[in-house]
C-alpha cells in the first residue's frame, strides 16, 4: 500500500512532463535542453527526481521487511515457549514459575511494543504517502501558478520537489516567470547546488530563445554577485553562467550551425554613404563582429580582457565568430550610454552637463539605426535615432542622471527583422523656429559652438562604434535667422523621392493655431531654469512632445515609429529599486484581484550592474517641488488652476485621482517603511496623480541611518486640503480606501513577503541590515488584528502622519540644504 502511494511522484516530474504542461508558450521536454555545448550536457540530469524517490522507496521496503521480521520474531517465540512447556523439559515447576514468569511478561511487554512500533511505522508512511500525493495533485491542479512554485523552490529541501519545479517552469508563461527573474538568479547563486541545477535549465533554454532575456541574465547575475568576496565570486556558480551567456555560446543550434558559411551582408537597400555602409558591421547577421572593430583603438585594454574573459569553447568556430556577436551591438549601446553618465558627472553646473549631453548624444546618430533596443519598452523595435537635442540632465546633487528620447521603429522580431535603413539628416531642411527649438536652458551661440567640436575619444573604452569617429561632423542644420515660419520644411514626398521633389510647406496660420490650441489645454506653463533644466521638458505633454519629434525626424512617416523615453543614471544601486518595483507590481496586482480602487504606478527598472542601470520614465508627471517652484501657489490652487473650479467635472476626477494613488502610496510607504519622502521624490501627473519615485531607502535603511522620518508615512496639511479637508468626503474616502488596501493585502501576505525574503539571501543591500527586517515587514500585516483593530491602527496613523514634527522638519531640512520645496 505504501509502495503504490510513493511511486507515482517521481514518474510524474520526469516522464511525463510534457502532458502536464499547458503548451501555451512553448513548454518543451527537459529533454531539449540537454543539446548543448561544454559544461551544459553535463549539469543536466533528468533522473535527480527519480533517484531521490527510489531512496524513499528502498527506505519504505527496508522499514515493512523489518516489521516482518518483528513479527516472526514474536510468533516464533511463542511457539518455542509453548513447545518447551509441552515437552517437560524444565526440571521443576515451581522453578519454571519463578523464573519464567517475569521472562513471558517481559517477551509479552517486547512483543505489544513491536506491534505498535509496526502500526506507527505504516500510519506514518501511509500519511506521508497522502502527503506525497496531495502534494502531486496541488502541483498538478489549476491553482498551482509561478507564485507557489518559485514558493516551494525556495523552501523545499526535497531535491525531487526541486528538480519537479524546475520543470513546471516551462508550463509557465514567459512574463510571469520574468517577473520573478531576480528571485531565480539570486537562488542559483546563493542556495545550494540543488536549487541550481533545477534552474539552470530552464535559465539556458530561454537564453537560447531570447538575446534580450540572455542580457538581463548577464546584467542580473553581475549586480548579484557583486556582495560576494571577491575570491569566491570569481569562481561562483554566478559568474561562470555569466562568462557563458556572454560568450555567446547559448545560440540555437540552429542558427550556430549556420553562421560560418554566412557571407558579407548585401548591400540592397543601404544608403551608398561610407558611413551607413559601416554602420552595418554592428548588425549581428555581419561577419565580422564589432568587438573586432573595437580593437582597432590600442587604448581599449577593457574590451581586449573582457573577450580574453568571454573565450569560446566551440573550437570549431572560425576566429571571426569566436567574440560574442550576436550580443555586442546592445553591449556597447548601453555602455556607451553609461560612460556618457560617468563623464556628465565631473562637470560642475547643470548647464555644462546638458551642453556636453547634447554634444556626445549627438555622436549615436551616425552609427544609427541598428540592431539594438531599449530593454524597458514592452515590444519589439530597432533604434533608428536619437533626438539629440531633447535630452536633458535631471536633478541630482552629486551623480548625474539623464532622460533621453529615443526614436524606433516597431517590428515583428528585433532578432530577425531586417534593420531599417539610414536617412541621413541633411536629406531633410531642419528649422529653428519657436516650436522646434528644445527648452533645455541653452542659447543659440552656446548650441552652435558645443557642436562644432566634436570630443576626442581615442581614450575612451566603452565607445561602441569607433571604426569611423576620426570622420565624425556633427551636422549642424541650415539655420535662417531671417524666417520664422520655415518650420516642417519637409513631408513624405521629399524624403522617399528619388527625384529631390520641393517640399510641402506648413502655412503659418495652421502653426498658430496649434500652438493656440496647445496654449489652451495647458493652462499652467513652466519657465526655463538654467539650474532645473527637466522641468520644461518634463511638463511639456507627452503627445505634444511625440507629434513635435516626430515631425522633425526623418524616420516620423513610417507608420511604425514610435518614441521611447529612458532615464540613464551611474554611479547609484538600482537593485532596491528592482525590489520595490516587484512589491508595488504584486500589490498592485493584488488590489486588482481583490477590487480594491485604489492606484499605484510601478516603473520598470533594469539593472546593469551593482552601480549603473535605467529606468522607465512617467510621463506627463513633474515633482511637486517643480509644481510648488514653478507656479509659487499651494497644491490645492494648483489643483485648481490646472482642473478647473471645486464644482466642475475635471476637478472632481482629478480629486478621485488624488486620494486614490495617495492612499495606495501611503500603504506601499507604511508596509515598505520608505524614507527620504521630500517633496523632490514625489509626482504629481496630468490627472492629478500622485506617484512616489526613488526607492533607495526603505525596510531597514533610511538617510544617513538616522530614521528621522518617524511617522508611518508622508500626509501633510496640503494633501488633505486637496482632498476637502478633515472632515470631508472625500477623506473619508480616503481612509476606508486604506483599510481595504489593508485587508486585501494581509490576504496575500505571502505573496508579498517571499519577493523580499529571497532577495535577502545573500545580500548586502542596506534595506536588509539587521536580522529582523522580515519579521518587522511580517509584522507591519497585521495578521492577528480583527477588521474593527485595523480600522483603528488605520485612524491612528493617519491621525500621527498628519500631525507628524518630523514630517516638517525634513520637509525644512531639504529646502535649506537643497532647495527643494
Amino acid at each position: 500500500m505504501g509502495d503504490t502511494a510513493v511511486e507515482p511522484a517521481p514518474e510524474k516530474p520526469t516522464d511525463h512532463l510534457p502532458n502536464l504542461c499547458p503548451q501555451e508558450n512553448g513548454g518543451a521536454h527537459l529533454g531539449i535542453i540537454t543539446e548543448g555545448v561544454g559544461e551544459l550536457a553535463l549539469v543536466i540530469d533528468p533522473e535527480v527526481a527519480k533517484k531521490a524517490c527510489e531512496e524513499v522507496l528502498e527506505k519504505v521496503k527496508l522499514l515493512h521487511g523489518t516489521s516482518t521480521e518483528s513479527l516472526d520474531k514474536v510468533d516464533g517465540n511463542e511457539t518455542a515457549e509453548s513447545s518447551t512447556l509441552e515437552n517437560g523439559i524444565l526440571a521443576t515447576r515451581s522453578n519454571s514459575e519463578h523464573t519464567e514468569a517475569p521472562s513471558k511478561i517481559q517477551e509479552e511487554d517486547e512483543c505489544v511494543l513491536d506491534i505498535n512500533t509496526v502500526k506507527n511505522a505504516r500510519k506514518r508512511q501511509k500519511n506521508n504517502s497522502a502527503k506525497q500525493s496531495w502534494l502531486l495533485r496541488l502541483f498538478e491542479s489549476k491553482l498551482f501558478d509561478i507564485s507557489m512554485a518559485i514558493s516551494y523552490l525556495y523552501n523545499s529541501k526535497e531535491p525531487g520537489v526541486q528538480a519537479y519545479i524546475g520543470n513546471r517552469l516551462f508550463c509557465f508563461k514567459n512574463e510571469d516567470v520574468d517577473f520573478y527573474l531576480p528571485q531565480l538568479l539570486n537562488m542559483y547563486i546563493h542556495m545550494d547546488e540543488d536549487v541550481g541545477d533545477a534552474i539552470k535549465p530552464y535559465i539556458v533554454h530561454r537564453c537560447r530563445q531570447s538575446i534580450n532575456f540572455s542580457l538581463q541574465c548577464a546584467w542580473l547575475l553581475g549586480a548579484f554577485s557583486s556582495d560576494m568576496h571577491i575570491s569566491t565570486q570569481r569562481h561562483s556558480r554566478g559568474t561562470k553562467l555569466r562568462k557563458l551567456i556572454l560568450s555567446d555560446e547559448l545560440k540555437p543550434a540552429q542558427k550556430r550551425r549556420e553562421l560560418p558559411v554566412l557571407g558579407p551582408a548585401p548591400d540592397v537597400g543601404l544608403s551608398p554613404s561610407k558611413r551607413t555602409h559601416q554602420r552595418s558591421k554592428s548588425d549581428a547577421t555581419a561577419n565580422i563582429s564589432l568587438s573586432s572593430n573595437l580593437k582597432r583603438t590600442s587604448s581599449n585594454p577593457k574590451v581586449e580582457n573582457e573577450e580574453e574573459e568571454l573565450s569560446s569553447s566551440s573550437e570549431s568556430l572560425s576566429k571571426s565568430f569566436s567574440s560574442p556577436v550576436r550580443l555586442a551591438p546592445e553591449r556597447e549601446f548601453i555602455k556607451s550610454l553609461m560612460a556618457i553618465g560617468k563623464r556628465l558627472a565631473t562637470l560642475p553646473t547643470k548647464e555644462q552637463k546638458t551642453q556636453r549631453l547634447i554634444s556626445e548624444l549627438s555622436l549615436l546618430n551616425h552609427k544609427l539605426p541598428a540592431r539594438i533596443w531599449l530593454p524597458t519598452a514592452g515590444f519589439d523595435h530597432h533604434v533608428v535615432r536619437v533626438p539629440h537635442t531633447q535630452a536633458v540632465v535631471l536633478n541630482s546633487k552629486d551623480k548625474a542622471p539623464y532622460l533621453v528620447y529615443v526614436e524606433v521603429l516597431e517590428c515583428e522580431n528585433f532578432e530577425t527583422s531586417i534593420v531599417p535603413t539610414r536617412i541621413p539628416e541633411s536629406r531633410i531642411r531642419s528649422t529653428r523656429s519657436v516650436e522646434n527649438l528644445p527648452e533645455c536652458g541653452i542659447t543659440h551661440e552656446q548650441r552652435a559652438s558645443s557642436f562644432t567640436t566634436v570630443p576626442n575619444y581615442d581614450n575612451d573604452d566603452e565607445a561602441w562604434s569607433v571604426d569611423d569617429i576620426g570622420e565624425l561632423q556633427v551636422e549642424l542644420p541650415d539655420i535662417h535667422t531671417n524666417s520664422c515660419d520655415n518650420i516642417s520644411q519637409f513631408s513624405v514626398d521629399s524624403i522617399t523621392s528619388q527625384e529631390g521633389r520641393e517640399p510641402v510647406f506648413i502655412a503659418a496660420g495652421d502653426i498658430r493655431r496649434r500652438l493656440s490650441e496647445q496654449l489652451a489645454h495647458t493652462p499652467t506653463t513652466f519657465r526655463r531654469d538654467p539650474e532645473d533644466p527637466s522641468a520644461v521638458a518634463l511638463k511639456e505633454p507627452w503627445q505634444e512632445k511625440v507629434r513635435r519629434i516626430r515631425e522633425g525626424s526623418p524616420y516620423g512617416h513610417f507608420p511604425n515609429w514610435r518614441l521611447l523615453s529612458v532615464i540613464v543614471k551611474c554611479g547609484d544601486d538600482l537593485r532596491q529599486e528592482l525590489l520595490a518595483f516587484q512589491v508595488l507590481k504584486q500589490l498592485q496586482a493584488i488590489w486588482e484581484q481583490e477590487r480594491v480602487p485604489l492606484w499605484i504606478r510601478p516603473y520598470k527598472i533594469l539593472v546593469i550592474s551593482a552601480d549603473s542601470g535605467m529606468i522607465e520614465p512617467v510621463v506627463n508627471a513633474v515633482s511637486i517641488h517643480q509644481v510648488k517652484k514653478q507656479s509659487q501657489l499651494s497644491l490645492l490652487d494648483y489643483f485648481l488652476q490646472e482642473h478647473g473650479s471645486y464644482t466642475t467635472e475635471a476637478f472632481l476626477c482629478a480629486q478621485r485621482n488624488f486620494v486614490q494613488s495617495c492612499a495606495g502610496y501611503c500603504l506601499v510607504c507604511y508596509l515598505l517603511q520608505v524614507k527620504d519622502r521630500h517633496n523632490g521624490n514625489i509626482l504629481l501627473d496630468a490627472e492629478g496623480h500622485i506617484i512616489h519615485i526613488d526607492f533607495g531607502f526603505i525596510l531597514s535603511s533610511s538617510p544617513r541611518n538616522l530614521g528621522f522620518e518617524t511617522s508611518a508615512f508622508k500626509l501633510t496639511s496640503e494633501f488633505v486640503d486637496v482632498m476637502g479637508g478633515p472632515e470631508g468626503d472625500m477623506f473619508n474616502y480616503y481612509k476606508m480606501l486604506m483599510l481595504q488596501g489593508l485587508i486585501a493585502a494581509r490576504k496575500h501576505m505571502d505573496k508579498v513577503l517571499q519577493i523580499v525574503e529571497i532577495m535577502q539571501q545573500g545580500s548586502q543591500l542596506p534595506c536588509f541590515h539587521g536580522s529582523s527586517t522580515i519579521r518587522n515587514l511580517k509584522e507591519r500585516f497585521h495578521m492577528n488584528m480583527t477588521e474593527e483593530q485595523l480600522q483603528l491602527l488605520v485612524e491612528q496613523m493617519v491621525d500621527g502622519s498628519m500631525r507628524s514634527l518630523t514630517t516638517k522638519l525634513y520637509d525644512g531640512f531639504q529646502y535649506l540644504t537643497n532647495g527643494i520645496m
